[in-house]
């Protein structure tokens, strides 16, 4: 194998899976996605599913016929880490500290860092992680909240946000580094991100209840109702969380937070959910519309992306509020275990220098 060539191990988990893959450079070789089914409340934090995602990677090698040794590095998604700018960072025994203090409770993404550092340690390889979810460049204008002592945080999609933003510049024949760009990644989540000349410097943070509601999220809510509500009596602290992030939006709306399952309700004439799906997409256009003052209104293109962007009914409800801001563009779904791969491999190319945490 020559020197221009190399293999790199990407892994990318989820709270009920975590997706493996093998790319010698920018080509799959081989790939699998480990599902759990927690019985217990060990079975549901990292130390229940670090062991079984990493015998399940070697699993996936060794049947695909894969030396170990012929591996250059690996890389895993990042957790909430402390914030940090945007790159491709060193795993090292700090950042392992904080991976494994945030994740038992916080994000599932912390596992992907966790399993990276043991494989490369094993392996003699590096390790990295690459965009993770704490992403900090906010402008410091993004970060006054009103009330002092609560500050904006960024905590959003930054892998699946810069990698589109960058193919979606590639596609425009512009370095992403040139451009200006709102980026809204629609999944389960919901993030919508001010993209100037290579820096996110504004953008919703969801999972502390920012923006529009989604699937699963509630979005952005009045707050005196809320205060309320969290002093009836009714519900305890995590069912309130719970609540707001995990059973709001369209599950709350609708009994699920499968898109297709709304769509499905629409056609078979139920004018309640039309209202909720018309309802969300005019959210996520509300937040575009505000980015786009971020940006004082000069936007090089909307990026649609994410798993909702399979759904020309949604996208097209969007494109009908702000197209006429800047084109928009739709890239659907996600491709996370190629871009932590191509992060990795601009390092091992030399193209960019990894970061010490």
């Amino acid at each position: 194998m020559s020197k221009d060539t190399y293999r790199i191990l990407a892994i990318n988990p989820g709270s009920t899976s975590a997706k493996t893959a093998l790319y010698e450079n920018e080509r799959l070789i081989c790939s699998e996605n480990v599902t759990y089914t927690p019985s217990g409340k060990n079975e549901t934090g990292i130390s229940g599913r670090k062991g079984k995602h990493i015998e399940e990677v070697f699993n996936m090698l060794s049947g695909a016929g894969i030396a170990t040794d012929s591996i250059d590095a690996v890389v895993g998604r990042g957790g909430l880490v402390e914030p940090i700018d945007s790159g491709v960072y060193i795993i090292n025994e700090h950042m392992l500290d904080d991976l494994h203090n945030s994740s038992e409770v916080v994000h599932a993404s912390a596992l992907g860092g966790i399993i990276a550092y043991e494989i490369g340690q094993s392996l003699g390889i590096p390790a990295y992680v690459v965009d993770p979810i704490v992403v900090d460049e906010l402008d410091q204008y993004a970060k006054l909240t009103g009330l002092p002592g609560i500050e904006r945080r960024s905590i959003f999609h930054a892998l699946n946000q810069k990698n589109i933003a960058r193919r979606c510049a590639a596609d425009l024949g512009e370095p992403y580094e040139n451009c200006r760009f709102i980026v809204a990644h629609m999944g389960g989540g919901i993030t919508v991100g001010a993209h100037r000349y290579g820096r996110v410097i504004d953008v919703n943070d969801a999972l502390s209840g920012e923006g529009p509601f989604t699937p699963e999220r509630t979005g952005a809510v009045p707050l005196i109702p809320l205060i309320e509500l969290c002093y009836s009596g009714a519900y305890t602290k995590q069912e309130l969380i719970d609540m707001v992030t995990r059973k709001g939006g369209l599950t709350a709306y609708l009994g699920t937070n499968d898109l297709r399952k709304c769509e499905k309700l629409i056609k078979e004439g139920d004018e309640y959910a039309a209202l909720v799906l018309e309802s969300m997409a005019y959210q996520v256009s509300k937040e575009i519309g505000a980015m786009t003052a971020v940006l004082e209104g000069r936007v090089d293109a909307i990026i649609l992306t994410g798993g909702l962007a399979y759904s020309n009914r949604f996208t097209g409800s969007i494109k009908q509020r702000v197209g006429l801001i800047a084109p928009v563009k739709v890239y659907p779904g996600e491709d996370e275990l190629l871009a932590l791969a191509s992060g990795a491999l601009r390092v091992l190319r030399g193209r960019e220098k990894a970061i010490e945490y």
